[in-house]
């Protein structure tokens, strides 16, 4: 149950930050908003870190039952572990991305 609460909390808090939803085709699967989401958690401390890790391994997860390739989990992962550890997302920064994200 707890688990649950810190995904949803999570969820909403950063949807409420990040606002991902104004660009849904570059918020899908990209790994500038990964290793963005992950970072912010991280910032929050080590309950932030730790549901980052939760719920990235559990999307990683999801995408290898619907049979996303080796390559794209591989690079999801290195996204993913930047973002935990609080390292810039910018690496991963899409060209064209309004400079307020």
């Amino acid at each position: 149950m707890k688990l649950y609460l810190c995904a949803l909390v999570l969820c909403l808090v950063l949807g409420a930050q990040a606002q991902w939803y104004k660009y849904p085709d570059q918020a899908v699967g990209d790994k500038y908003f990964q290793t963005r989401r992950n970072s912010k958690a991280a910032q929050r401390g080590p309950g932030g870190r730790w549901t980052a890790e939760v719920i990235s391994d559990g999307d990683e997860a999801w995408q290898r039952f619907r049979g996303s390739g080796q390559e794209d989990a591989a690079a999801d992962q290195a996204a993913n572990h930047r973002g935990c550890n609080g390292e810039n997302p910018n690496d991963y920064r899409p060209a064209g991305l309004p400079p307020k994200y």
